[in-house]
């Protein structure tokens, strides 16, 4: 049996981030889906916490190219809290977005109570662009890089102020779509990233053995960002930024044994599902299933 802990549920609606608006309503895909249910069965005390409240209507800012940056920031001002908050009271803070942007919030709320963990970003996309990288402006592709100290400083300056991360821990896993300025970002800082060819080549043991053991390598353990289009479409089609030759349901499952195994892990998000473009909550199955796997549960 898994450790039990109390779980806090940071439900976190908020989309403004990404180009496609829907994952807003993941949350409650994921609870519909029975997370809590799953969870409980484990032994664990789920609390779960208000949603955070959702921003107005986004706005285009023609003179910066960030799309709806005072609502993302403002948004992961709250979100930092709640992580603190949750922290604070020896919990595992459990976010569930939303999109990739939130991670902005849930690691400055680590940061805020002295935490600087190895952080394991299971993604189709690296998210290290900044606003003179990105393609798009939109925000959910520059969180890793905005806590790593790099980008605009309003994101950058998320109480406390970037870097929140050293880049020695942090590992990426399942990439496959990196922009140009990504490509050179990893080379610069030296952040390890295992593609989805490494993992064909090596397979995914072999990898997760090698992330764990460089994002774990601190003393405050490993924060697990998992966005759901790390894995296939044919098995994940409820996201906004699918890229074909994703992780297999297997792979995604092991990737979450093997780290609960570990015992590194204390606090996670769960981003990207959008529950529009969805066939019967899929997805959202999918995450509560690799959710559970994480906090203890096995199939024999």
């Amino acid at each position: 049996m898994p450790t039990r802990q109390t779980v806090s549920l940071l439900k976190a609606p908020f989309d403004l981030g990404a180009g496609t608006r829907g994952s807003c309503l993941g949350p409650e895909a994921i609870l519909h889906a029975g997370l809590i249910e799953r969870l409980e069965a484990l032994g664990h005390t789920v609390l779960s916490e208000p949603s955070l409240p959702s921003p107005r209507k986004g706005v285009v800012f023609s003179n910066l190219p960030l799309l709806n940056l005072p609502q993302t920031v403002s948004f992961n001002r709250y979100l930092a809290s709640a992580v603190h908050k949750a922290v604070a009271k020896g919990h595992f803070p459990l976010l569930l977005g939303g999109d990739h942007s939130l991670a902005i919030g849930s690691l400055a709320g680590l940061a805020l109570n002295g935490r600087q963990p190895g952080v394991l970003w299971i993604d189709a996309h690296a998210d290290l662009n900044t606003e003179a990288t990105s393609p798009t402006g939109n925000i959910h592709g520059m969180s890793l890089a905005a806590s790593l100290g790099f980008g605009h400083p309003h994101l950058t300056g998320l109480r406390p102020p970037s870097p929140k991360l050293d880049p020695a821990r942090v590992v990426l896993v399942a990439s496959r779509d990196l922009d140009p300025g990504e490509r050179e970002f990893i080379r610069r800082t030296g952040i390890r990233c295992f593609t989805m060819q490494d993992i064909d080549r090596w397979g995914m043991g072999t990898v997760m053995e090698e992330a764990i053991a460089t994002a774990g390598s601190g003393p405050d353990g490993i924060h697990l960002s998992f966005d759901v289009d790390s894995v296939d479409p044919s098995a994940a089609p409820g996201t906004g930024t699918v890229v074909p030759g994703g992780l297999t349901v297997r792979e995604a499952r092991m990737a979450m044994e093997m780290l609960q195994e570990s015992g590194l892990v204390s606090s996670a998000d769960f981003v990207e599902v959008n529950p529009l473009l969805d066939l019967r909550n899929q997805t959202a199955e999918l995450a509560v299933d690799l959710i559970a796997a994480l906090l203890g549960e096995r199939l024999l």
